[in-house]
């Protein structure tokens, strides 16, 4: 789609570019298997990853290379850290939502919340790991990869307050031989009554820590939806925020179920995708079939919506495959993810120009678009490549970047922006055959010759009576598509919030099915026949032709 205009072409061009470079850069990033590196980064709490596990699935996290300018001695009240947070369905998180505007490093776990505070100690040169005794049967074990040759361990079980006499005098401390090379491996452990505490040695290199850490999933209990964070919290407790606080780091994180590099929720989708494929290439095979059997009822807009069907069906098919290769071996196949996201954007681009076709009514009542018509697309096609762009750069950008933010939020305000448009050509169509009702009622005395305008269903119509039934046919399809939008856009998202976590599929069942359904009845609605009183052209019609050829 390259632009005419000499004004024009720049920013064609640019924005040629970036799909370009998005296309080539989609494959390694989607992977399962995350690399992220940060550098001189502002922000306050970093959404790193979010994964449903089932029993025995495991995350491994290596994060190195993590610093503060300025240090961590001239940044008073600092405090870095990360947060795992289990839930059973993708909603938000009470326990990180709240109380936005304070850390939630310096927050002490909820005794029913599932989550685990990492805090590091940049002095001490330890990662404190906190979190509810109430809930640990229901939170992994985090294990660090410096415990493996670990040879000293400290465990200091300390006092509560409801402790008796007899029991407030045991006191254990252990210690093994800890000479300077095992001293970085050193681990201890504190436990009060409602929160347990465990220290791991961290590796300071120059002002820049190293560590690792892993846990697997060793019960029925812990399975869930778990997101990792990484928090700063800037100034002393009770005083305002100083952004000028910077942090750099590289984190690795690998992330995987007993059979399935996938998320729970998401390792239905192979098979849900080629299932789907089969019935859009069905759809679109009788299609063809009806096409075939009235050729001459058919028009140039039937053939672009046979077009749309199979598209769908290619682009679910490539999507499958870059599922599939996800899930056996961590990573996609570069090239079958181009290809996807190639079929991606020629279905949203056609599905948009052939919904705004059909609202003007372009080759069933008139072969010429208005200027209005016009304005449309050239809105809704530019939008629409931008859309799809957003969306490559979505999948091929790792969620903790600064720019994954930014268009996603591009994402959803192009995409209603889109929706909103389609809408313009139907509600334009519905006015004007709602005045040429009204015009003919009043006229309707007065009956003109032309054949065209009596048929319907084998019996005689007048111009009020086929400009009715086109009235109640737009009129129809103008509900379609705000059906269509709204359970796309609204109520499968709600869907993917309130079901558990290895339900998540359903989300994309739902939006799949509304797409099917919205296809199979536009299609049986504008289908090719002498019966449809969209296909017949009343005499005024048939003047407004000659206007505009005029």
């Amino acid at each position: 789609m390259a632009a005419r205009g000499d004004g024009a072409a720049p920013g064609w061009a640019a924005l040629g570019l970036r799909l370009g470079l998005a296309l080539l850069c989609a494959g390694p990033a989607a992977a399962r298997v995350h690399h992220l590196t940060l550098r001189d980064d502002v922000r306050q709490k970093v959404h790193l990853n979010t994964f449903g596990f089932f029993k025995d699935g495991f995350m491994k996290v290596n994060v190195s290379n993590l610093s503060l300018k300025p240090p961590m001695s001239a940044a008073k009240g600092t405090e870095v850290g990360f947060s795992l947070d289990r839930t059973r369905n993708d909603g938000f998180s009470t326990y990180l939502d709240e109380e936005l505007d304070y850390c939630i490093l310096r927050k002490k776990p909820e005794q029913d919340v599932s989550i685990v505070i990492l805090l590091l100690d940049f002095t001490n040169e330890v990662v404190k790991v906190r979190f509810s005794a109430e809930a640990s049967s229901l939170l992994p074990k985090i294990s660090f990869v410096s415990e493996e040759n670990a040879t000293a361990t400290i465990t200091k079980p300390t006092k509560t307050s409801e402790q008796n006499a007899d029991s407030g005098t045991s006191l254990e401390e252990t210690e093994q031989n800890t000479d300077g090379k095992d001293k970085k491996s050193q681990r201890s452990t504190t436990t009060s009554q409602s929160i347990i505490e465990q220290q791991h040695r961290v590796r300071n290199d120059g002002g820049t820590f190293s560590f690792q850490f892993f846990f697997n999933i060793s019960s029925d209990n812990q399975e869930g939806l778990y997101s990792l964070y990484f928090h700063k919290c800037v100034g002393e407790k009770g005083q305002p925020n100083n952004d000028k606080q910077l942090f750099s780091l590289d984190i690795e994180i690998t992330e995987k179920n007993p059979e399935s590099y996938l998320s729970a929720g998401e390792i239905p989708l192979p098979k849900l995708y080629i299932s789907m494929a089969l019935f859009f290439f069905l759809s679109g095979t009788v299609w063809i079939h009806i096409l075939r059997k009235r050729r001459n009822d058919v028009f140039k807009i039937h053939w672009l919506m046979a077009a749309l069907p199979f598209t769908k069906s290619l682009s679910l098919v490539f999507h499958a495959i870059d599922y599939h290769y996800i899930s056996s071996q961590g990573f996609p196949i570069e090239g079958w993810a181009v290809v996807y996201y190639i079929t991606h954007l020629l279905k949203g681009a056609l599905l948009f120009i052939t919904i705004a076709l059909i609202g003007t009514g372009w080759a069933f009542i008139k072969h010429i678009l208005s200027d209005k018509d016009k304005k449309i697309f050239m809105i809704v096609i530019p939008l629409q490549v931008l859309a799809n762009v957003a969306y490559i750069i979505i999948e091929s950008t790792e969620e903790g970047t600064t720019e994954y933010g930014l268009w996603k939020e591009i994402l959803f305000l192009v995409d209603l922006l889109c929706c909103g448009a389609i809408l313009f050509p139907v509600v334009w169509s519905i006015r004007h055959l709602q005045e040429a009702s009204a015009t003919d009622g009043k006229d309707s005395g007065v009956q003109k010759q032309s054949r065209k305008e009596f048929w319907k269903w084998g019996s005689v119509l007048t111009n009020a009576a086929i400009n009715l039934a086109k009235l109640k046919l737009f009129r129809h399809y103008y509900v379609m598509i705000v059906c269509y939008i709204y359970f796309t856009r609204i109520i499968a998202i709600l869907i993917k919030i309130a079901v558990p976590f290895q339900w998540k599929w359903l989300y994309q069942l739902l939006d799949e099915m509304a797409t099917l359904v919205f296809f199979v009845l536009t299609g049986y609605k504008f289908r090719p026949a002498s019966d449809n009183p969209y296909l017949q052209l009343s005499q005024d019609d048939e003047d407004d032709l000659q206007m505009e050829a005029v």
